[in-house]
């Protein structure tokens, strides 16, 4: 199947990071905001799911959420998650069917951390899932603005300048 079968078939719709994307789960029950950590406001369902598909020359934009996010691999090329932890370490994760070249089948960004991701080398698209937990709400959503990241991150300003939009 080519990007554009995936996009049509799966419903999947342009999302703000950049690539594709449709919620596929979200579940019916929830968590009280005082059963939560203190960085979240408000009730959030117990996980959420969606079918992310990003293409060659696109990216997911550098964010960071308030809950971890477990990426799942589908079909295509393989996806490289890019993830700056706390401490300004780059971490690259190549999400995909190669277990043998060291590609792994789910892989998990931790809560808090810069991350984005890119089809991986020369591949022309990725297809993932991604499940959240505690579920995905916008409101915990926050792209990096390239500027403010760059001061913090300066030894991958490179890298930031090429996985930002803002």
């Amino acid at each position: 199947m080519k990007v554009n079968d995936y996009v049509t078939q799966l419903k999947l719709q342009p999302h703000p990071e950049g690539g594709y994307y449709r919620e596929t789960y979200r579940s019916s029950e929830g968590i009280a905001a005082s059963g939560l950590p203190n960085r979240f406001e408000g009730e959030r369902s117990f996980a959420t799911a969606i079918y992310f598909l990003i293409e060659k020359g696109n990216f997911s934009a550098l964010h960071r959420i308030k809950s971890d996010e477990t990426w799942h691999f589908y079909a295509g090329d393989a996806l490289e998650v890019i993830e700056l932890d706390e401490l300004g370490n780059l971490i690259l994760t190549r999400v995909g069917p190669h277990l043998d070249k060291g590609e792994v089948f789910q892989y998990t960004a931790k809560a808090g951390r810069w991350f984005g991701s890119r089809v991986a080398g020369e591949g022309l698209f990725s297809l993932v899932g991604c499940t959240v937990s505690p579920g995905f709400d916008f409101r915990d959503f926050e792209m990096a603005k390239c500027e403010e990241l760059v001061k913090e991150f300066p030894q991958h300003e490179a890298l930031i300048r090429q996985m930002t939009r803002i």
